[in-house]
């Protein structure tokens, strides 16, 4: 998968914990069950109200934890907790790029990873899009001996992004059939954020989604991405 092998290494740059298991959790899934090592970096997490319900900031460490150890990934970190910039993250955007490219992990820097993962450009919140556009920053092109440039830098979609935006098209879709249990038992740890149908972010739906995103690959399940960089 991307031209990867035991040993390479993914970097998958999250707005909140719960995004690495509703997003791409079945790719990384897939990933890790092949030898690849994937590390997660959690943005922001705070104590305010969210998707109707609550959010505690350290049931969503706990839950965030199993999550990565249900998917495989090696480092993991949730890096602004009721902080201000975890509560409006896109007022501190050198903070933000600073923290993907050269944090104190994960991030570029640590990681050294030949594929970054980040929020897809048609992301429905303001947060997302902050992160989504701090991560490009971070992943420039540049000098390999200066700084670490991953070679593939695809975007990855949320459940309201597909939700929300369904006319939006994604030109790579990976096929994510036999690790979409994996991808369930994740979405499961993170059960404060999980929400009842018809929600976006229920089990059912997100299921739906990416059944039809299969559709379009003649396989049962897939997940999209947009396409920013590959060398292969």
């Amino acid at each position: 998968m991307f031209d990867l092998f035991p040993g390479d290494r993914v970097l998958v740059v999250t707005v909140h914990p719960d995004d690495e298991s509703f997003g791409p959790g079945a790719t990384i899934a897939a990933l890790t069950g092949c030898g690849v090592t994937v590390d997660v970096l959690a943005v922001t997490c705070t104590s305010l109200p969210m998707y109707g319900g609550a959010s505690d900031p350290q049931v969503r460490a706990e839950e965030f934890d199993a999550a990565c150890d249900a998917l495989g990934v090696a480092d993991r970190a949730i890096a602004w907790t009721d902080t201000d910039q975890a509560r409006n993250p896109g007022a501190f955007m050198p903070d933000l790029i600073a923290l993907i490219e050269s944090g104190t992990g994960p991030s570029l820097r640590t990681s050294t990873p030949d594929v970054l993962l980040l929020p897809a450009h048609g992301a429905h919140h303001q947060d997302h899009q902050a992160v989504h556009r701090a991560a490009l920053a971070a992943a420039r092109p540049g000098d390999r001996r200066l700084r670490s440039v991953p070679r593939i830098v695809l975007g990855y979609d949320g459940p309201e992004d597909r939700a929300w935006q369904a006319a939006d098209t994604r030109p790579l879709l990976v096929d994510t059939t036999a690790s979409w249990p994996v991808k369930e038992k994740a979405m499961l740890c993170h059960a404060s954020q999980v929400r009842d149908d018809p929600h976006p972010r229920s089990l059912a739906k997100i299921r739906a989604l990416d059944e039809a995103a299969g559709a379009a690959c003649g396989a049962g399940t897939a997940e999209r991405f947009a396409i920013y960089r590959m060398e292969v």
